[in-house]
Order: C-alpha cells, then structure tokens, then sequence
C-alpha cells in the first residue's frame, strides 16, 4: 500500500523560505511521477510542481523560478524548495503520486495522496 507522508510546513514571513518533505512507502514501480499540490479553502487543488522517475520536472507558472522540486538520493522522499515567499502561496500543501512517468498537474490523474502540510506567509 502506497503511503505519504508530508512534513516541513509552518509559517513564515514574505520573501522567506520553507522546505517541504514527502516521505514515500509502499511503490513498487521504478518508473512513476511524483508531485506537490496545494489547496486553499473554497478552491480547487492547483499543480504546483511534479517531476517523474527520468528526472524530469515541470512548474506551474505561479511558481517558476522560486520553487524546486526534487528526489532523495533513494528517491524515496519528495522535497518542494520554497523561495521568495508571497502570502498567495499561503494554502495546504499535498504530496501525489502515480505509477507512471506522464508528466501532468491534473489533480484528477494522481490516485496517492499524502495528508497535506500547511504553510502560511504573512505578509
């Protein structure tokens, strides 16, 4: 069973940084994407980054340039480092998986979800 567990989050105060962690268990596929996600209460979960097994990577506009999304050297921890910080990134951060290498920000297209970690900028 596919387990992920988020961690990292916390408040912080504009232009500042946070690193965010997703701990894996449970894959058993070597080929996969993983992705981070994020909600604010009323709206819909908005892709924020995702990168697959081949080491490839893509942003959501919103963040380019001041995210990062990465692997572990095991490639069993997900990390999302956060810079320049605005209080529009304020929101519930999730940590998604899938069994294939496709590269997508569809919330719909990830059936593992981690419990999310919130973070809070102010401004």
């Amino acid at each position: 069973q596919v387990q992920l567990v988020e961690s990292g989050g916390g408040s912080v105060q504009a232009g500042g940084s946070l690193r965010l962690s997703c701990a894996a268990s449970g894959f058993t596929t070597s080929r996969y994407s993983m992705a981070w996600f994020r909600q604010t209460p009323g709206k819909e979960h908005e892709g924020v980054a995702v990168i697959n097994s081949n080491g490839v990577d893509i942003y959501a506009h919103s963040v380019k340039g001041r995210f990062t999304i990465s692997q572990g050297i095991n490639k069993n921890t997900l990390y999302l480092q956060m810079t320049s910080l605005k209080p529009e990134d304020t929101a519930m951060y999730y940590c998604a998986a899938r069994g294939d290498p496709v590269l997508t920000l569809l919330r719909s297209s990830y059936p593992y979800w981690g419990q999310g970690t919130q973070v809070t900028v102010s401004s």
